[in-house]
């Protein structure tokens, strides 16, 4: 692109910062929340709150099959 096309362009400038701000927050969310340690520690806080009777087995299934399917995705 040369410099007529620079110039042209330089009103969407903004626009391509804010879409370059998005995109890195989606990376580091989807980094989050793929990440096997945080997977690891929301399946033993699970866990103990299966075992605290503060969740019933079918929830804590559904909890345990959500959790291994982002863990092997």
């Amino acid at each position: 692109m040369g410099l007529v096309g620079g110039l042209l362009m330089l009103p969407l400038a903004p626009a391509r910062g804010l879409v370059w701000v998005l995109d890195q927050v989606v990376a580091e969310a989807e980094a989050e929340l793929y990440d096997p340690h945080r997977i690891r520690r929301e399946l033993a806080d699970a866990a103990r709150a299966l075992e605290r009777g503060e969740l019933d087995e079918a929830s804590y299934e559904m909890i345990e099959r959500e959790l291994l399917d982002r863990l092997n995705g």
